[in-house]
């Protein structure tokens, strides 16, 4: 049987783990052994935040389409239940631009429901 020398795919997948563990702390960043386990984790966390994000987005666009209902009497799910009974196809994030950006606009919008 002929020998393999592996040094060409070894340092490759070595180098590859380095490159993706720059910018980590101290060792992780620099010796393979302690790079690949981190990479790992991160590669996991990465995946587990960006579902994540969309809920904490979510979570943003009803606390401030609360917020701007704040001075009219009505809450929020009774707003959403109006909207929906009225047939009116927006979504939270544009809600919660309109509260943001034009104010006037989300009022007439909250008067239309009433």
């Amino acid at each position: 049987m002929s020998r393999v020398k592996r040094g060409n795919v070894a340092r490759k997948r070595r180098k590859k783990v380095l490159k993706l563990a720059k910018g980590f702390r101290g060792r992780l960043s620099k010796i393979f052994r302690q790079a690949k386990p981190a990479v790992l984790h991160a590669f996991n966390f990465a995946f587990r935040d960006r579902r994540a994000k969309k809920r904490n987005m979510r979570r943003l666009w009803i606390t401030r389409i609360t917020a701007a209902l704040t001075s009219t009497d009505l809450n929020y799910s009774v707003f959403i239940n109006r909207l929906k009974k009225k047939d009116v196809k927006i979504n939270r994030k544009m809600l919660a631009e309109l509260t943001v950006e034009h104010p006037q606009t989300f009022q007439n919008l909250v008067q239309f429901v009433k």
